[in-house]
């Protein structure tokens, strides 16, 4: 089990707000709301393979798009 954590430690002198917007970016960057909100409902194996197989799809036609116009 990976754990990930984002810290912030307040620069002299920093506003909350701009503390606060650091912490926000780096919770991105650490991608922890993406996997918050994958775990928050259980998900069978054959459903995330299904998905996995679903986006592959799209971003080999996308892939395939892009070619076209080049």
């Amino acid at each position: 089990m990976v754990i990930s954590v984002a810290l912030v430690k307040m620069r002299d002198g920093e506003s909350f707000e701009s503390a606060f917007r650091r912490f926000k970016k780096s919770c991105e960057k650490a991608g922890i709301l993406s996997e918050v909100k994958k775990r928050e409902h259980f998900e069978k194996a054959s459903v995330r393979l299904k998905k996995k197989s679903i986006s592959a799809r799209k971003r080999a036609m996308k892939k395939q798009r892009r070619g076209f116009g080049e």
